[in-house]
């Protein structure tokens, strides 16, 4: 039987989960962490989402930063998980190391004829800038803790519809498709990590990159939570970093295109917070999806180790024009063939001028007249 302490928190717990609805002006949004809600009056837009997991073959953990915009003065998002998980910020600094860790390789290309650009062909428009080369109750409440801007709760469910009637008896109805959503989860016995977003500073919208939250819980395989991310209305892309012994593939598009593999490969001794995360599983694989119909995701990436540990790194080349001492190699060659022809010419008719005139040949008398 529960207390009036513990009806009273988790009451306040499954009511933040209803308060907020929307991506950008859309009435329901859903990323790959999981399922966010706000208040149909405000407003919240993800405008980057980054995640890593990391996965040793027992146990998987999740570091995820959403970067926000909005009016929104509070929001949340809950995100199932397959077993119980443990909850605490994450080091931002990671996310640099990884992004500067795959960053694309520059390497120069030299070409000989001028293209577009180059002199005589510069294009230079004025004023115009170059292009800059993202089993008990139905509902149960594990644990609730404060961390920065986040008030989390660590939940369990028997039955989807029990979210419903606790956020409907506080007022806060739950979403019919965010309902049925869930109803996989609740069937493989999965839990669920419910956070609220919310300003230290009361009246204060919800902007600009949040703290990290670093999940941690038992995992036989690797996998990273999308089912939610179906109930998006307008198009999502998917970024993950994934930490493993070996390099890692999704199983299945999951109903997108093809997932691509922008990195792969083994780190050597990163330092700082990043070798923290990656010890032991030192294969950093990058992957990035689009799904123009979220509508179509079907499932969970289920991560599994691809055919071979083949390096992959992006490249970009740098067109360079060759030159000799500064001036454009095509120039000198073109210009010295200029120069031969020009003497040859000049040569021939010097040649020509002093070649001796051979003298008319003689004239014979005319004849006597009769």
């Amino acid at each position: 039987m529960r207390t009036p302490r513990t009806a009273r928190i988790l009451s306040v717990v499954l009511a933040l989960l209803g308060i907020q609805l929307t991506w950008l002006i859309s009435p329901a949004w859903a990323c790959g962490c999981g399922a966010m809600v706000v208040d149909p009056a405000q407003r919240i837009a993800v405008s980057n989402e980054q995640s890593v997991l990391r996965w040793d073959g027992r146990q998987e953990q999740i570091v995820m930063r959403l970067t926000v915009t909005g009016d929104a003065r509070n929001a949340a998002w809950i995100m199932p998980v397959p077993h119980r998980a443990t909850v605490r910020l994450g080091d931002p600094a990671v996310f640099d190391q990884l992004a500067r860790a795959i960053a694309p390789v520059h390497r120069t290309r030299h070409h000989f004829w001028p293209r577009n650009g180059d002199w005589p062909f510069d294009e230079r428009a004025d004023g115009a800038a170059a292009a800059a080369p993202r089993p008990g109750a139905a509902v149960g409440v594990v644990g609730r803790q404060r961390l920065g801007p986040f008030d989390v709760a660590r939940l369990t469910a028997t039955d989807p519809a029990a979210l419903d009637t606790w956020l409907r008896a506080n007022g806060f109805p739950l979403p019919a498709r965010l309902k049925t959503a869930l109803a996989p989860y609740v069937a493989e016995h999965w839990e669920y990590v419910a956070i609220r977003l919310a300003p230290d500073t009361a009246d204060t919208a919800l902007r600009g990159a949040l703290d990290p939250l670093h999940l941690t819980f038992a995992a036989d395989r690797a996998v990273y939570p999308m089912r939610l991310s179906r109930l998006a209305t307008t198009p999502q892309s998917l970024g993950l970093y994934v930490l493993a012994a070996h390099r890692m593939e999704p199983a299945t598009a999951i109903g997108g295109p093809p997932p691509r593999t922008v990195y792969a490969g083994r780190l050597t001794d990163p330092g700082g917070a990043l070798g923290t995360l990656a010890h032991g599983t030192p294969y950093l694989t990058a992957l990035t999806q689009q799904f123009p119909q979220p509508a179509r995701i079907s499932g969970d990436h289920e991560l599994r180790r691809a055919a071979t540990d083949t390096p992959v790194q992006q490249v970009i080349h740098d067109d360079e024009l060759d030159r000799v001492a500064g001036v454009p190699a095509w120039l000198l060659t073109v210009g010295g063939l200029a120069v031969l022809l020009v003497a040859a010419l000049a040569v021939l008719a010097v040649r020509r001028a002093r070649r001796p005139v051979a003298p008319p040949p003689p004239v014979a008398p005319p004849p006597p007249l009769a």
